[in-house]
This record gives structure tokens, C-alpha cells and sequence, in this order.
């Protein structure tokens, strides 16, 4: 095979040199090259790239919002944090807890607070620090359920566009040999455009699949990130709930309010 292509490859050569009117394509060429392979491509070749072309735009709209609402959250989670190490009062805190509202902290907050005052009506050690870790970990486990939407669309895009530019190159090739056993010219000339527009596919997949692999790592890793700081300040929350517990004053514990229906929604 490989020295059949090579024959083929020397005669087109040759009939070149020997043919001058047959001459190298002028120089600029290339520049419209691109575009015009687009424009002979056949109909499902042009299908592929409209579907990757879909896919991009939905892959970088996904990784744009959600680089603006992770900046949006990182902003306001060290606002939050900064506000409730500066303040000495939960109730202080839950007053303005609704203004950091981007941040995951808040949530993990009103959690952990909304079991508090179930169990001890706000004041005094809980009755059952176990099920305070419980309601902060929940709490987490949902704020990053909530950040991570859409996140397995990008992932699927970052894995199939590869493929779905891969198929139409396979039948764009099955294709072009398919109009070289019609005709009957076994020459490179004859069979190169068809292949190098079947090519076109599996380079338009690769630039769908490599940004949206790019960005979906960089987003988990920062939801990764959010995971940690979320259970980091659920375990401080907890330690300054107990700490204010032990410095208040003994006096007796009023009846558990009312039980109030919980913040978190699924």
C-alpha cells in the first residue's frame, strides 16, 4: 500500500514537471483554502459542523456564567467571612447573612443556625451537636449540588466532540472513496480534497472538545475548592456556637421555639 501511494504520489509529480501549464497553485492561495473546503464539503459533513458548532456555543456559555457566578461566590464567601469574624452575635450575623446571598457559606450558616434555634431556642449548648454536623455538611453537600448544574453537560461535550468529529471524517473518507471507485482516476489528485475536507470534522472537534475539557477541570477543581471552605466554616460555626455557650451565663433554658420550616429546598 505504501508503495502504491508512493508511485501515485511520483506520477502526479511527474506530470506535473512535465506539463508547465499544469504549474504550482499561486501563492495566497491557502488563505481562502479553508473556506473553500468548507463550501464543497457535503451535507453530512456540514451536519457535523453544525452540530459542533451548537456544542461550542452551549460549552463556552456554560463556562462563562459559571466563571462569573464562581467569582461572584469566592467575592461574597470572604465578605461573609470577614463580616461574621468581626461580629460577636449570631443574630448580628443573620441580619445580614441574606446580603452575601451568592456565597454557599450563607447556606451552610442559616443551616446550622435554623438547627440551633430548634434545639436551643438560640442560646445555650446544644442539646445535639451531632445533628449540628449533620445539618452543615447537608448544607454543604447542597450549595455544591447547586453550583455544579450544567457541569455534566460540559463534561459530555468534552468527551463525544472528539468522536462526532472522528464520524464525520470516517464518512466523509468513505465518501471520497466511493467517488474514486466511480470515476476510476486512482490519483492523489483525485483523491486529496475529498480526504482533506473529511479532515475538516475531526479538526473542528478537537477545538470544541479541548477548551471544554480545559474548563470543566478548571471549574471542578474550584468547586473542589468551595467544598473546603464550605466545611471549613461549618466547623468553625460550630466551635464559636459552643465557645459562646460555655462563656454565657448559667441561667435555665427556655423551651425550644416553634420548629420553623427548613431554608433548604430541593
Amino acid at each position: 500500500m505504501t508503495l502504491s501511494t508512493l508511485a501515485i504520489f511520483f506520477q502526479d509529480a511527474t506530470t506535473t514537471v512535465t506539463n508547465p501549464s499544469l504549474g504550482a497553485p499561486p501563492a495566497g492561495s491557502d488563505s481562502g483554502a479553508f473556506a473553500e473546503m468548507i463550501h464543497n464539503s457535503g451535507p453530512m459533513a456540514l451536519a457535523v459542523l453544525g452540530i459542533l458548532l451548537l456544542c461550542s456555543i452551549f460549552s463556552w456559555s456554560i463556562m462563562i456564567s459559571k466563571w462569573r457566578s464562581f467569582g461572584a461566590a469566592e467575592k461574597q464567601s470572604g465578605r461573609f467571612v470577614r463580616a461574621f469574624r468581626k461580629s460577636g452575635r449570631l443574630s448580628e450575623i443573620a441580619a445580614i447573612a441574606d446580603q452575601f446571598r451568592p456565597s454557599p457559606l450563607v447556606t451552610v450558616f442559616h443551616e446550622i443556625t435554623d438547627e440551633y434555634q430548634r434545639q436551643s431556642g438560640g442560646r445555650g449548648t446544644p442539646r445535639n451537636p451531632q445533628a449540628l454536623e449533620r445539618a452543615s455538611q447537608t448544607a454543604s453537600s447542597e450549595a455544591l449540588t447547586l453550583m455544579e448544574r450544567r457541569m455534566t453537560w460540559l463534561a459530555t461535550i468534552a468527551q463525544s466532540a472528539t468522536f462526532i468529529g472522528l464520524f464525520g471524517t470516517v464518512m466523509g473518507i468513505i465518501d471520497a472513496f466511493h467517488g474514486l471507485g466511480t470515476t476510476g482516476a486512482a490519483t492523489l489528485r483525485s483523491v486529496a480534497p475529498g480526504i482533506s475536507e473529511a479532515l475538516i470534522t475531526t479538526a473542528a472537534g478537537l477545538a470544541v472538545a479541548i477548551p471544554a475539557l480545559v474548563g470543566y477541570n478548571q471549574l471542578t477543581a474550584r468547586l473542589r475548592e468551595f467544598g473546603a471552605r464550605a466545611d471549613d466554616f461549618g466547623r468553625e460555626l460550630l466551635n464559636a456556637i459552643e465557645n459562646a455557650a460555655l462563656l454565657a451565663p448559667s441561667n435555665p433554658v427556655p423551651p425550644p421555639a416553634p420548629e420553623e420550616p427548613r431554608r433548604r429546598t430541593f
